[in-house]
């Protein structure tokens, strides 16, 4: 009878321990190791935050069905995929969609670039209806297959989706790219470790 309930506390402590690793913590957001989206099962990748100068911005998370370490590898994971940002302290909803802009533009070509200026346009007037991103406040960009990058601001999505792949690999390259908008978070969110 001891050697059961020995067993079953150890079986307890283990479940316990293993919930306790289920997420990661980043500057009090919480990142869950798993997430669903439109049915599919996606892994966290990593987890950091975007400093500019000592002030922290916001905490991002990436989301894939299976572990990348490059951009390339992160756009050619198959399936679903999410990036969330919760933000760390407010920021002109304007000036985020200009940076973000100005993000896909410091890791793209003039050639590429221009192919997306609609899209882009778009982009900016989604974040610039929304005035101020406030501390706590998220935002979502999915690639849903067959849909294309859907961009979710407080839990509303945002228009239709952007359906051409080029899109999605843009905007990942903002935090992804030759240039990203902060090293740190780069290595972070392809499975650095986190701070």
């Amino acid at each position: 009878m001891k050697l059961l309930k020995a067993a079953s506390m150890f079986l307890m402590a283990g479940l316990l321990g293993t919930n306790a690793l289920a997420m990661v913590e980043v500057n009090g957001v919480r990142f869950e190791d798993t997430t669903e989206l439109h049915g599919s099962k996606l892994l966290l990748n990593g987890a950091g935050t975007r400093y500019k100068g000592p002030f922290k911005v916001y905490a991002a998370g990436l989301y894939l069905g299976q572990k990348a370490t490059s951009l390339d590898e992160v756009v050619n994971v198959p399936g679903p995929k999410r990036l969330t940002v919760t933000m760390l302290r407010s920021i002109d909803a304007r000036e985020l969609g200009k940076l973000l802009t100005r993000g896909i533009e410091d890791n793209m070509g003039k050639t590429e670039m221009s192919k997306l200026v609609t899209g882009l346009v778009r982009m900016g007037e989604m974040f610039a209806s929304h005035k101020t991103l406030a501390a706590g406040d998220q935002f979502l960009v999915d690639w849903v297959p067959g849909q294309g990058s859907v961009i979710t601001v407080r839990g509303q999505v945002q228009g239709d989706p952007f359906k051409e792949p080029e899109f999605f690999r843009a905007l990942m390259s903002i935090w992804l790219g030759p240039t990203p908008a902060y090293w740190k978070l780069k290595d972070e969110l392809l499975g650095g470790k986190t701070n």
